[in-house]
């Protein structure tokens, strides 16, 4: 029985056109496959290749995008996001124009990462952003002329952030780091194995730079007008226009979840050819843990090569993958978060802000489950993203388990999905 619906099929059907998701189409592409690439954003890059009124793309997002436009057996359909599995090797899409069945015969997923945003009081006022966030909207053309920024967290991206800004004409105050200086200096002696990275840690240098440095609060009245920062045993206050904070990021795993697919240390589990615990999904990029845009390319490449049966083309990348690896091992072991950033919220700080949950409020449950039933936390517009994250990190609650619809979607798609249990055999 049908349902009405748009009904389409391909051999290799890729879940996001960042990086990784390029590169597996571009690798599995000579195989002459018929692929489809979808994408939530309106052109391909994901949100490292971000473009817009206010982007500068490098050479290595042109190249791969003019490589997807190279091959005629590859479809990008951007502005389309996954709304549910309706039935095994089956996704349910939308975009503008409505809604479609999509049947595959492999599927790569490359879902990418979030930020992990970490609560803080004034945390909700507005102004205050995450650090990947701030870079998303000056590249989508929001004005911070002359506007003064502070940015806090941890990580390189926030450095590529202040860049971001001040590229655009903004005053970036204070780039405060949560990690030690032995921890930074660390990691910066360690890019001597990996020249680019040491090259571009020189051009991304700030003055503005501190270590052992975390954001306290915000202030303002109607919006952010002073950001109050510990650098070591002290505090400082720093009037500002705009609080960028990232605190790292969180392996976008929903749909991989959804279609049964393992977990490792809240990211999805990939073997040496980057294929899931599911038989015919491959994995690459962020959503297998977090390592920068070279270690997604070359995961994307062998996934690609593996998804069309080429395990010998796969296999000659996977120097390359360990190569950056143990870029991704540094990264993550210099700049772990430090203990005192759990003590960031005070009791009345909003941890869900959706439903507007302070942080007394969940500090005698029991676990996600308990917070939600009891204190309708994660029951708001972002579905448990934002809080669950957080609450991982400050109780080490297990995240909440994905459910269809994972994004907003129209009721004439999810009216859609009534007939399924005839289809189902």
């Amino acid at each position: 029985m049908t349902t009405g619906m748009a009904q389409e099929e391909c051999d290799v059907l890729v879940v996001g056109a960042g990086p990784a998701g390029m590169a597996a189409a571009v690798a599995a592409a000579p195989s002459g496959a018929s692929i489809v690439v979808i994408d939530d954003n309106p052109v391909p890059g994901g949100q490292i290749w971000r473009d817009g009124p206010g982007a500068a793309l490098p050479p290595a997002a042109r190249k791969r995008r003019d490589a997807l436009e190279h091959h005629a057996n590859i479809r990008v359909r951007s502005g389309t996001r996954v709304v549910a599995v309706p039935l095994p090797h089956e996704l349910l899409l939308e975009d503008a124009e409505g809604a479609t069945r999509m049947r595959w015969k492999k599927l790569i997923l490359c879902t990418g990462a979030r930020e992990l945003l970490l609560p803080f009081p004034g945390w909700t006022l507005p102004g205050v952003t995450g650090a990947g966030g701030l870079q998303a909207l000056v590249k989508a053309g929001m004005p911070v002329e002359s506007e003064r920024i502070v940015i806090a967290g941890s990580g390189p991206l926030l450095l590529a952030a202040a860049a971001t800004a001040r590229a655009a004409g903004a005053k970036v105050l204070r780039i405060a780091e949560q990690a030690s200086f032995a921890s930074v200096a660390r990691f910066g002696a360690s890019l001597a194995r990996w020249p680019g990275k040491a090259a571009q840690a020189v051009t991304l240098a700030d003055p503005r730079y501190r270590t052992s440095s975390r954001i306290v609060s915000a202030h303002g009245a109607t919006q952010v007008e002073s950001a109050r920062l510990r650098q070591g045993s002290s505090e400082i206050e720093i009037a500002c226009d705009r609080i960028a904070c990232g605190f790292g990021l969180t392996p976008n795993t929903q749909l991989g979840q959804l279609l049964g697919c393992a977990l490792k240390a809240q990211a999805l589990w990939v073997d040496a050819l980057q294929a899931t615990s599911v038989p015919g999904i491959h994995a690459a990029g962020e959503c297998t843990g977090f390592g920068g845009s070279e270690r997604a390319l070359a995961q994307g490449t062998i996934a690609g090569h593996a998804a069309v049966g080429n395990e010998h083309a796969a296999k000659a990348h996977e120097g390359e993958r360990a190569r950056w690896n143990a870029f991704a091992a540094q990264l993550h072991r210099n700049f772990a978060l430090a203990p005192d950033i759990k003590t960031m919220p005070q009791p009345d700080t909003l941890v869900c802000r959706c439903e507007d949950i302070p942080f007394s409020s969940l500090a005698g449950c029991t676990g996600w489950t308990d917070a939600k039933l009891h204190r309708r936390c994660g029951m708001g517009a972002c579905q448990g993203r934002v809080c669950g994250d957080a609450a991982h990190f400050l109780f080490g609650w297990t995240p909440p388990a994905p459910r269809p619809p994972l994004s907003p979607a129209r009721i004439s798609t999810l009216a859609g999905l009534a007939n399924d249990g005839d289809r189902r055999q």
